[in-house]
Parts: structure tokens; sequence; C-alpha cells
């Protein structure tokens, strides 16, 4: 299969999706309305010094894209076409990109996410991407937790009105002038001693608090 950056068209392409989807986004976040419960998690880890890894379900990628702007979050992109103009666009509202993914480039993505959590650069991660299966999480946080010593920071978000796209994850699209609810979850914190069956553990623990807080996060809304 023939490299999508060879092409010239392609790589127009990639550039002014991401400058439209970045207006779209951009415009559609100033008519939202925030509900948010647990961001005193976020700032006891600021406070202590350390960095969160921020995981979420992928389905949620455009509001806290928009949420957690200009914070200098650093996440994993695909290598792909599609991946490219993502990049494109976070990269816009002062996110960090590290190219790879769990099918190609994985561990070199998180061996840069390792070193800009050193610097003292946030990570975030949708743990069930890039390819699902939806609400299964992938075990990278969980990693990166184990690597660094920052924890895992679980948190979901939900519109009061939106758009659910036909893919995979269920991408939701907050509609216009939307209340959006920003449930944050407890810290999850992962030994550097941890072993295999104490890390399948910590990524069931993300896995259930992802669904809890899924949950939460509706009821906000009620």
């Amino acid at each position: 299969m023939t490299d999508w950056r060879t092409s010239r068209s392609k790589r127009i392409q990639a550039k002014l999706i991401a400058a439209l989807g970045y207006r779209f986004v951009a415009l559609l976040g100033l008519t939202l309305t925030w509900r948010t419960e647990g961001l005193e998690h976020l700032d006891a880890i600021m406070a202590g010094g350390r960095q969160p890894i921020m995981a979420f379900w992928h389905g949620r990628i455009l509001p806290a894209t928009y949420f957690f702007r200009r914070r200098g979050i650093v996440v994993i992109t695909s290598e792909n076409f599609d991946g490219e103009w993502i990049a494109g666009i976070i990269e816009r509202f002062g996110y960090g990109t590290a190219r790879g993914s769990t099918s190609r480039g994985g561990r070199r993505a998180l061996l840069q996410l390792t070193r800009d959590m050193a610097a003292g650069k946030p990570a975030g991660f949708t743990v069930d991407g890039p390819r699902g299966p939806a609400s299964v999480a992938q075990p990278g946080a969980v990693w990166l937790a184990k690597a660094t010593g920052n924890p895992v920071l679980p948190f979901h978000l939900e519109a009061s009105a939106h758009w659910t796209m036909n893919s995979w994850d269920r991408t939701q699209i907050p509609k216009p002038f939307a209340t959006v609810a920003l449930a944050v979850g407890a810290p999850i914190e992962v030994p550097a001693d941890a072993d295999e069956a104490a890390q399948e553990q910590k990524r069931k623990d993300l896995e259930a608090s992802l669904n809890l807080l899924q949950r939460r996060a509706s009821a906000m809304l009620v």
C-alpha cells in the first residue's frame, strides 16, 4: 500500500481538514455550558509536583479536546492519514503529539510520552483507541503510570444534546448550546514494581472507573 505522505494532494487535504476542523470545534466550544465534578483530583496531582495521565474513552475526543485545551497535554495520534489531520487539529488547541498507535509505532510513542512526562508535561490517552473494542481499556496508560510514577486520572464527558456518529466508538458530538457534564474520578496509582497480574488488575480498575464515571456524568445532566 502506498504511503499517503507521498501524495501531495493527500498532504494538502490533511491540512485543509485540520484547519476547518479546528474552526468548527473552536466555534462549537464557545457555545457549550459545562458542569464539572472531581477536578480537585487534577489540582491535587499538579500541586503534588506530578503530572496526570488523563484517560478517557475514544468516543469523547471532541469535548475533551476543547475543555482541556492549552494545558500542554501530549497525546498519541496514529501515523495514518486520519491521525495526521487529527494531530493538526489538536496541536492548534495547544496539545503535543507522539505519533504511533497500538498497531504501529506504539512502543516508540509510549517512550516519547515517558520522555515528555519526565519534562513535566501531562499525557492523555483514549484508552480504548485507536480501533477498539469500545469501552475496553488497553494497557498503555497503566504501563505509562508504572514507568513514570505518575497516576492515571480517569474522566468522562456527556452532552445533554448531541449527535452520535455511526462509528466503532459511537463518537459523540455535542450540539450547539448543549450542556456538557465532566466527571473526574480518583487517581489510579501503579507501583513501579507492579507485575503483570497487578498491572492487569489496574487496567480492570481503570475500565470500571470509566464505566462508573459515564453513569455519573449522565446523572449530572438530569
